[in-house]
């Protein structure tokens, strides 16, 4: 079978690592044929170290180029849907860069897209190839925690100083970024929160807008959710604290999981709480508790098994572990958030898509834009994933 032709859009961070990963063979079945962005220096980049890639400075011309089966979006945040969109228009398959978009309204609009086209459409939600999380979900789904009772993840090791965020003009602005945190650092967070704990019914959030930083979006957030059984979820994220922390307990009616420090531990109670509570005579009695280290099953794959999934998907059928349609999650939970700190109000999920595409068109109306790039700052790809193992 043929490999599939790849085009990227955007020779940033990541479009350049997904770019390199592919021409270096990384991937089976996926071969880098186009290569597409609008800065001229990114493409003299693209010229000296991806070999053999046709060079684009417009994506149109890209897609309708016929040199491309599939297209890599990992463009800026709002050019997500509209890019993805043209990529199915163009009959091809579309895998966009996190998050889905910046608003659910024009993410149901690249939803539809996908639908449509017939198309296969994936998202970079790379954690989900993590061994530990992926076991976490397993053991949620399969009832060892019993009724689920609350979800608290404390994020706080994304610490930013203020040249990363002068480092692009589009960075931390309405009009440029759509959002701070919640929408640069905990995308993967919250589609990992509802993937293994669920969505929420209803979200209030608080947000500090420049708290910690001279910029005009959130850079410090806490959020309460609650379920339809009555479970809770808190999150607790900021940019502007060291040392970080990255902390995930869940707790249910059988258990607590915790993962942190690139671990997971497991309490397993002997009695389930809740036949405790209501069957036990003594009034201070505590359910005795076993706890074990539970061990990731695998590697973690990260970027590259989201990018072999999707080949395997395309040439053989093999399920999508990141459907491009579970993009919207992670955002509706963003979304509400924003929402509920914009209005002071508790949000109903799913939100209000037109309400809150109003309100942000307010914030993007008044938004700065940054005449001047301070520094260039690259994310190194060698300690990305340790971000995810708290020190």
């Amino acid at each position: 079978m043929e490999p599939i032709r790849v085009g990227v859009v955007g020779v940033g961070n990541m479009g350049s690592a997904h770019a390199k990963n592919i021409l270096d063979g990384k991937v089976r079945g996926m071969t880098l044929a186009a290569v597409c962005d609008i800065e001229p220096q990114k493409l003299c980049w693209a010229e000296e170290n991806l070999p053999g890639a046709a060079r684009f400075s417009d994506y149109e011309e890209m897609l309708q180029s016929g040199l491309i089966d599939m297209v890599i979006v990992a463009a800026p945040h709002y050019l997500h849907p509209p890019m993805g969109i043209s990529g199915f228009r163009h009959g091809l398959h579309v895998l966009i860069e996190k998050p889905a978009g910046v608003y659910v309204k024009q993410v149901e609009e690249l939803n539809a897209a996908a639908k449509q086209s017939g198309k296969l459409f994936g998202i970079m939600l790379n954690q989900r190839m993590n061994p530990l999380y992926r076991k976490a979900r397993a053991l949620v789904q399969s009832d060892a925690l019993g009724e689920p009772k609350r979800c608290v993840w404390i994020i706080t090791n994304w610490y930013r100083t203020q040249a990363y965020y002068d480092s692009g003009s589009w960075r931390a602005t309405w009009a440029g970024e759509g959002g701070g945190v919640l929408l640069n650092q905990c995308p993967h967070h919250l589609d990992l929160w509802q993937w293994i704990f669920g969505m929420p019914k209803r979200i209030r959030g608080f947000c500090q807008y420049g708290r910690w930083h001279d910029i005009e979006v959130e850079d410090d957030v806490t959020a309460y959710a609650e379920y339809e059984n009555g479970a809770a979820g808190v999150l607790i994220t900021s940019t502007g604290e060291t040392p970080g922390t990255n902390r995930l307990e869940i707790s249910g009616d059988k258990g607590k999981l915790v993962l942190e420090d690139g671990k997971m531990a497991f309490w397993e109670l002997d009695t389930p709480e809740r036949e405790l509570c209501f069957t036990s005579k003594d009034g201070f009695l505590t359910p005795a508790a076993a706890c074990r280290e539970i061990l990731p099953d695998g590697e973690d794959t990260a970027h590259i098994g989201i990018l072999q999934n999707f080949a395997n998907a395309v040439l053989y059928g093999e399920p999508l572990i990141a459907p491009g349609y579970d993009g919207i999650n992670g955002l509706q939970i963003s979304n509400a958030i924003h929402f509920s700190d914009w209005t002071g109000e508790t949000v109903e999920l799913p939100v209000d898509g037109e309400r809150f595409y109003e309100l942000l068109q307010e914030r993007a109306s008044h938004s700065r834009r940054k005449e001047h790039v301070v520094s260039e700052i690259s994310d190194l790809q060698g300690t990305y994933n340790d971000r995810w193992k708290s020190r």
